[in-house]
């Protein structure tokens, strides 16, 4: 039998030393070259339009801010492109999302865009400011730079410029009402890239928007307002008891006056998100400033809602000949 000397023990030890020595070497070279932090997640994917329907033309990502703003506007026209001579009214369409998402290509703004260019009207949906720490008042002075920028290409589109009307849903729709009841107000007015073109619109529609932020609630799930106001919002940092003058002035139920341009309303009575209160809030201040006005409060129906359908299901009501009616009835 071989018997392994002492100084084969010593060499054998050695060469295992060095194969570990070998081994943890190689392993950390290897986790060097992986990176250092996780690959960054995809960003989420923008809506992507539909192709138009029949007698519509729409026209994608056009620029309408100063300079180095990403934000774009869609441009929904009739396809006739004005061929009787008569020039159409103008709307804007703005989004919704919390004032800090959503964007102009959503389903709802695609749904609104169709109908009322079905309906002889050329409208743009737009996007607006949602980075934190810049919405207010940015997104609402980009609301009425759309409305400028249809005045400014009133020629170009066939769009008469004294006939202009603003809809909006949620957030959007808490917009749309702060365009139409601020255009007095000079430190909500923007100051480029169209100085000199008004932002005055002659008709609201707003959907489940909110109408007064201090008096906002949470609801049971079933939409009844409950238990005590919400004290923040996505629209600004500061609290209610912190800067009760900002959450006023950026509230539509204090910038309503007897000029007030007329207002629609329509909400769902199981609204979870926007309690009903609000719509129910606006109107009866619009009815003491004398300001012609309708509200229609949905029956069953929640929140984020087109003209069509709520949740893939069609509406108890289809809201779009009430919408085209009312603009038809003040900017035509």
């Amino acid at each position: 039998m071989f018997i392994m000397t002492t100084f084969d023990d010593h060499r054998l030890r050695n060469l295992l030393l060095a194969c570990l020595l070998f081994i943890t070497l190689a392993a950390g070279v290897a986790g060097a070259a992986e990176p250092a932090t996780k690959p960054a997640a995809k960003a989420a994917k923008k809506p992507v339009l539909p192709p138009a329907p029949a007698g519509v033309i729409i026209e994608q990502d056009l620029e309408y801010l100063d300079p180095g703003r990403a934000e774009r506007l869609d441009l929904y026209r009739p396809a006739d492109n004005g061929s009787d001579g008569k020039p159409f009214g103008g709307i804007v369409i703005i989004h919704g999302g919390g004032w800090a998402g959503g964007d102009k290509a959503a389903d709802r703004e695609f749904n609104i865009g169709t109908t009322l260019a079905k309906a002889g009207y050329v409208c743009v949906s737009v996007n607006y400011m949602m980075d934190e720490g810049k919405r207010w008042p940015t997104n609402l002075l980009d609301c009425k730079n759309a409305v400028r920028f249809l005045r400014k290409h009133a020629e170009k589109y066939h769009i008469d410029p004294n006939r202009i009307g603003v809809i909006g849903g949620s957030a959007g729709g808490h917009l749309a009402l702060m365009v139409g009841y601020t255009a007095d107000d000079l430190s909500l007015e923007p100051t480029s890239p169209y100085p000199g073109i008004s932002s005055r619109v002659s008709a609201v529609v707003n959907m489940y928007g909110i109408t007064n932020l201090a008096t906002r609630r949470k609801t049971d799930d079933k939409g009844t307002p409950i238990g005590e106001p919400i004290e923040s919002t996505n629209l600004f940092k500061p609290k209610h008891s912190e800067d009760p003058d900002l959450w006023q002035k950026a509230s539509p139920v204090f910038q309503v006056s007897k000029n007030s341009p007329p207002t629609l309303t329509l909400h769902g009575t199981a609204d979870t998100t926007v309690d009903r209160d609000q719509a129910s809030e606006l109107d009866a201040r619009l009815t003491e400033a004398g300001v012609p006005h309708q509200m229609i409060m949905v029956p069953d129906i929640g929140h984020t809602f087109s003209l069509e359908t709520w949740r893939r299901k069609p509406l108890p009501q289809d809201l779009r000949p009430v919408v085209t009616g009312f603009f038809n009835e003040h900017l035509k």
